[in-house]
């Protein structure tokens, strides 16, 4: 499996709107060294304050169009007029070197990324319950009435695509919820072909060789 060559291990997180995904891997990456979030290329406008490079990498859509063509896009999406994806190139370069990497995608982007990277974790945030879920897209209060009401009725169709994961996390104490999430990274990287792939030399000593 592609996998196999990196030492580096590739986490995919997906939930729908308000059951906490960001939140949590906000943490996790505050408190798990050698993981780093993948910054998504988009041909949407920068918004104020935004920087290229930080948020997003920002390109033009003849850009894009082109560089999805040639495959370059581990997965990619039109939203709302404008294209979003991850890159294939940028992550396969920081996994060779050690780096796991973790994307915060949807389902669909999910889907994309295994059909290329079978051996990546695919962790699902689940809410407690819908009516826990409605209560914290009220609580943000960023979006109107019917806004939280259309990311609900989506939410249904978001979490019955939650058995194509691995794993399945319910965010219903934020510190267990996390501590899960951990303990998926650390039994990952401890996959016998990761260990393999940063202990090369060891596994030689040893006369280790992998199947």
């Amino acid at each position: 499996m592609l996998t196999s060559a990196f030492s580096g291990s590739l986490f995919v997180v997906a939930a729908p709107s308000g059951a906490g995904k960001s939140t949590l891997v906000n943490a996790l990456l505050a408190q798990e060294p050698g993981i780093k979030l993948s910054i998504s290329t988009t041909t949407r406008p920068p918004r104020p304050g935004e920087q290229d490079g930080r948020e997003y990498h920002f390109t033009s859509a003849e850009d894009f169009v082109a560089r999805a063509d040639r495959g370059e896009f581990l997965e990619w999406a039109e939203v709302h007029g404008n294209y979003y994806g991850t890159s294939r190139l940028t992550v396969e370069q920081e996994m060779k070197t050690g780096i796991d990497i973790l994307l915060e995608i949807d389902w669909q982007g999910a889907r994309q990324v295994k059909k290329q990277f079978p051996d990546a974790a695919g962790i699902f945030i689940l809410p407690p319950s819908i009516a826990a879920l409605e209560e914290r897209l009220h609580k943000r209060g960023t979006d109107e009435p019917h806004i939280i009401t259309r990311r609900l009725l989506a939410a249904g169709g978001e979490i019955a695509h939650a058995p194509e994961f691995e794993y399945a996390i319910i965010n219903e104490e934020f510190n267990v919820a996390l501590s899960e999430l951990q303990a998926i990274v650390k039994a990952t990287r401890a996959r016998f072909a990761q260990q393999a792939a940063r202990n090369a030399s060891l596994f030689a000593q040893l006369g280790i060789h992998s199947s």
